[in-house]
């Protein structure tokens, strides 16, 4: 695989976690490690400080990823919900490979019929934020190079995979979640919603103090849309959030 120029390999499926599968673990990332290919595993356990002891581990899905949304109406049902859980209780623990962004109305290739998908495309947007894995799965098709906002295209075509800051900003597991993110100089907040209401809150945020930051948010009706807002000395902004739905600032 290193000859032909692969980078990194995708393990899928390793079940359990009796002794010999906790070494095939740790044996396939020293094999990996010997020819500079990364390694992610899918359909996998809890990460066990790997990412400490392997420079070539990448993130482990060990999470109710984005593929049980097509599986499963409850898991459907529930999205944000759990979108509100993972920063606080998955993603502390270890890199999360979840596969999200999804930005299909429906989730099937046609993007006509079947699963429909029930939060908004900042909803979607906002957890390339609120996961966190160095190597993000975004699942999106081709038609969104055409059918999605520019906009949208464009935060996915610049959105950092590694930080260097991570802060709390505001949230409770199981009702709202707001995570603000490093990279560099650059500085990226987001938000999810998980109640049947609009939440409108008042945050702090004073590495934007007196700076122009682009919002991302969504309509009453879940329309997606970016402005420039001004944040004032005191760094503090009100927002909301719709129900199922999400911002980001950046």
């Amino acid at each position: 695989m290193q000859e032909v120029g692969v980078k990194g390999i995708k393990v899928d499926f390793l079940g359990g976690d009796k002794q010999e599968t906790m070494r095939l673990y740790e044996n396939i990332l020293s094999d990996a490690n010997d020819y500079g290919l990364m390694v992610d595993f899918h359909g996998a356990t809890l990460p066990r400080g790997w990412e400490r002891m392997y420079p070539n581990f990448v993130g482990c899905e060990a999470v109710l990823a984005s593929e049980m949304l097509v599986f499963s109406q409850g898991v459907r049902e529930n999205e944000a919900f759990f979108a509100t859980l993972h920063p606080f209780i998955r993603n502390a623990v270890g890199s999360m490979e979840f596969g999200g962004v999804v930005l299909n109305k429906f989730f099937n290739k046609g993007n006509a019929g079947g699963q429909k998908r029930l939060t908004s495309d900042v909803f979607q947007l906002a957890t390339a934020v609120l996961f966190q894995n160095p190597v993000q799965f975004f699942a999106l098709t081709p038609n969104n190079l055409t059918d999605a906002p520019d906009f949208s295209i464009d935060f996915m075509r610049n959105i950092p995979t590694l930080w260097d800051e991570t802060r709390y900003i505001d949230g409770t597991p199981g009702k709202y979640s707001i995570i603000a993110r490093r990279s560099g100089q650059k500085w990226y907040v987001a938000g999810v919603n998980a109640e049947k209401e609009a939440k409108k809150l008042t945050i702090q945020l004073p590495m934007f103090s007196n700076q122009k930051v682009t919002m991302y948010n969504d309509k009453n009706d879940g329309t997606p849309f970016m402005e420039t807002v001004t944040i004032p000395e005191d760094g503090e902004l009100s927002v909301t959030i719709q129900p199922n739905g999400g911002f980001i600032l950046k």
